[in-house]
C-alpha cells in the first residue's frame, strides 16, 4: 500500500513506552501497556493498537486517566474478586485482575475477576489468550463509550461491549480465539476507513434518524454505530442483547455504572482439570477443531477457519514484515508526542 510506514514490533514498543513514561507512567506499567497493544497490532486488530493512542492521550488531557494509579483489589471472596482500577490506563488494571482470575481459577477450578474505575483496556481477546497460555478457558468482557444505538432508538446508550473466548489447544500457539464486538464493527474500524478515506458498508453506523450512514468521516464524528447485524430483519436484536448482557457484567455488576465516561471489565477462568483429565479434554476439543477443519470448503483454496486463525497467521507474518500503519496515524502518533513532550522515534 502506497504511503504506509511498515514499523518493527521492537520500536513500536518502545515508541508507546517513550510516551507512557513521559505521562508518568512506572516502566512496568508502560511495558504492560505498550506490549498489549503491541501484540494486538501483530495480529492485525489494528483498531485497537496503537491507533488507540491518540484516544488514550485524550483522557489523560481530560483528567479521565491517570498515568500513576495502581489497581488495588476492593473485594476478595474465595474464588471472585473485584479490583479498583483508579483511574489507571485500561490494560493495566485488567492484566492485573485477570492474572488473579488465572490463580483463582488453579485453586478453585473457577476464578472471577471484576474491575470498576477503569478506562479502555485494548483488545479483548488479548486478556482470553492469556487464560488460554495458562491452560485455561477464558472469557473477556468489558464495557466501553456509548456508541450503540438500541432497537428503535437514534442515541448511542451502550459501548461496542466486546466477548472475547478462548480455549487452550494442544498447539499452545493457536488457541481457539473468538474476539468479537456487539455492534457490527468495532468503532476503530470505523477510524480506519476514515483515515483511509473509505465509505462504510451500509449497517456499521447510523445517522442522527437510525438510518444507515456510509460516509466515514460522518461517522467517526457522530459515533453512532449498529447493534451486530446491522438491522432488525438481519438479527440487530441479538447484538444489543448480548451488549445489554455485557453492560450488566461490567458495569452494573462492579459498580462501574452504566454512565459514559465508566468502565468495567470481567473475566471468568476455568480449570478444565475441574471439570475431567486434561488429556480427554484436549483430546476431545482436538477432535472438534479437526472436524470443522474437515468440513468441505465453499470454494477450493478457502479451507473453513477456527477463530483465532486470521490473527495467528497475521501475526507470523508481521513479525517478519513489521506493522503497517497510516500515514494520518502516523502523524496523530506525531502529535501525541508534541502535546505530551515525548520523543517521536517512528521514523
Amino acid at each position: 500500500m502506497e504511503n504506509v510506514l511498515t514499523v518493527p514490533a521492537e520500536l513500536l514498543h518502545r515508541q508507546l513506552t517513550t510516551v507512557f513514561t513521559t505521562w508518568g507512567m512506572s516502566q512496568d506499567h508502560a511495558d504492560i501497556a505498550a506490549t498489549i497493544m503491541v501484540e494486538t497490532d501483530l495480529t492485525g486488530i489494528d483498531s485497537h493498537g496503537i491507533g488507540m493512542l491518540p484516544h488514550y492521550q485524550k483522557l489523560l488531557r481530560e483528567n479521565r486517566l491517570d498515568p500513576r494509579a495502581t489497581p488495588t483489589i476492593a473485594r476478595d471472596n474465595g474464588p471472585a474478586v473485584l479490583v479498583d482500577g483508579n483511574k489507571a490506563i485500561g490494560h493495566v488494571p485488567a492484566h492485573f485482575a485477570n492474572a488473579i482470575a488465572i490463580e483463582k481459577a488453579r485453586q478453585h477450578g473457577i476464578g472471577i475477576a471484576a474491575v470498576t474505575n477503569s478506562n479502555h483496556y485494548g483488545a479483548a481477546g488479548w486478556y482470553a489468550r492469556m487464560a488460554a497460555e495458562a491452560g485455561m478457558i477464558g472469557i473477556s468482557l468489558t464495557n466501553a463509550s456509548h456508541l450503540l444505538v438500541p432497537i428503535h432508538g437514534t442515541q448511542p446508550a451502550l459501548g461496542t461491549n466486546p466477548i472475547a473466548f478462548s480455549a487452550p489447544t494442544r498447539d499452545e500457539t493457536r488457541p481457539v480465539l473468538l474476539d468479537m464486538a456487539t455492534t457490527t464493527v468495532a468503532y476503530g474500524k470505523v477510524s480506519i476507513a476514515r483515515r483511509a478515506g473509505k465509505p462504510l458498508p451500509p449497517g456499521w453506523a447510523l445517522d442522527e434518524n437510525g438510518n444507515p450512514e456510509t460516509n466515514s468521516a460522518r461517522a467517526a464524528e457522530t459515533r453512532r454505530l449498529a447493534p451486530l447485524g446491522g438491522t432488525r430483519e438481519q438479527g440487530a436484536h441479538k447484538g444489543y442483547g448480548l451488549a445489554l448482557m455485557v453492560e450488566i457484567l461490567c458495569a452494573t455488576l462492579t459498580g462501574a455504572g452504566s454512565a459514559q465516561l465508566r468502565t468495567g471489565h470481567f473475566f471468568l477462568v476455568l480449570n478444565p482439570t475441574a471439570f475431567r483429565d486434561r488429556e480427554d479434554f484436549q483430546a476431545d476439543l482436538d477432535d472438534l477443531i479437526a472436524r470443522l477443519r474437515g468440513n468441505t470448503p465453499a470454494e477450493p483454496g478457502q479451507p473453513v477457519i477456527i477463530p483465532g486463525d486470521p490473527e495467528h497467521d497475521t501475526f507470523i507474518q508481521r513479525q517478519r514484515d513489521g506493522i503497517p500503519m497510516m500515514p494520518t496515524l502516523v502523524e496523530e502518533v506525531r502529535a501525541v508526542c508534541e502535546e505530551s513532550g515525548a520523543g517521536f522515534i517512528l521514523t
